[in-house]
């Protein structure tokens, strides 16, 4: 038996202005709305993010995605309305994190200059 696709999960309060702040994000909205409380992202054929509304766990998640060009990234974030912190340097990688509206964390890595 081989693990063959990896979801990440977010936990939110409310799904539909999830739904909009992930959908600013990822530039595109959900590929999938497998059941009620439940969208999905997925960002290749191996693995994507679940945003799933359970309001007495919402706030308390973390992913971490690796970026190719995490200046494009930035740029990106910014054209799309979503705050963030700026890029930050980490002891080999620079990161990006930046905050759902419940508090869930999302820091984008990318490879040091």
């Amino acid at each position: 038996m081989t693990i063959h696709r990896l979801l990440a999960q977010l936990t939110v309060t409310d799904l539909n202005p999830a739904i909009d702040w992930y959908t600013a994000l990822f530039e595109r909205g959900p590929d999938a709305r497998p059941m009620p409380g439940l969208a999905e992202w997925h960002l290749s054929d191996s693995y994507g993010i679940q945003v799933w509304a359970e309001p007495d766990r919402a706030g308390h998640s973390t992913v971490v995605l690796a970026e190719s060009d995490l200046d494009d990234r930035l740029a990106r974030l910014i054209r799309a309305g979503v705050d963030h912190g700026g890029v930050q340097e980490a002891s080999r990688f620079r990161i990006l994190p930046i905050t759902d509206p419940d508090g869930n964390r999302i820091v984008f890595t990318g490879p040091d200059r």
